[in-house]
């Protein structure tokens, strides 16, 4: 099992090398489909969020899960594939989670950290409608939470 198995079937990472991995597999297209969970989706927007200024992380973000999954195949349907909804929410709440954390700690601690708060993938349904998020239309563009604000608000573009 190499490292960025290893470190995705904890709960935690080990060492910044396992989290250097897992955005190194992402950006080459190289991370297996398997270890593209929800913890890989959060870490590596964490990696952009603090290594880049945030327009340009956001755009890192979006257009690298796009290559990714041009890499391996996901196709995007009304059913599955790219999210423009779900992306922008989860840089949301990274962003938020960011203002709030302190930076004394390693990039491990961060990390941890965020993966351990937002664990929950489910957390969008507390924002957004089950039939406005699963909308073709919230699949292709980002669409504003039916339910209840974003805690951060919305970033400007």
């Amino acid at each position: 099992m190499n490292a960025i198995a290893a470190a995705l079937k904890t709960e935690a990472f080990n060492t910044f090398d396992e989290i250097e991995s897992l955005v190194h597999g992402f950006e080459t297209g190289t991370l297996s489909r398997s270890q593209w969970d929800h913890k890989a989706h959060l870490t590596v927007a964490c990696w952009y969020l603090v290594c880049y200024p945030e327009p340009e992380a956001t755009r890192r973000i979006r257009e690298g899960i796009q290559q990714y999954n041009k890499a391996v195949g996901i196709v995007t349907t009304r059913e599955s594939g790219y999210h423009e909804t779900m992306t922008m929410f989860w840089i949301n709440m990274v962003k938020c989670f960011l203002k709030r954390a302190t930076l004394e700690c390693s990039l491990v601690g961060l990390m941890n950290d965020l993966t351990k708060r937002y664990g929950n993938k489910h957390l969008p349904f507390e924002y957004y409608s089950r039939d406005l998020l699963m909308s073709w239309q919230a699949r292709r563009n980002r669409v504003e939470p039916d339910l209840k604000p974003l805690p951060c608000g919305r970033r400007q573009e």
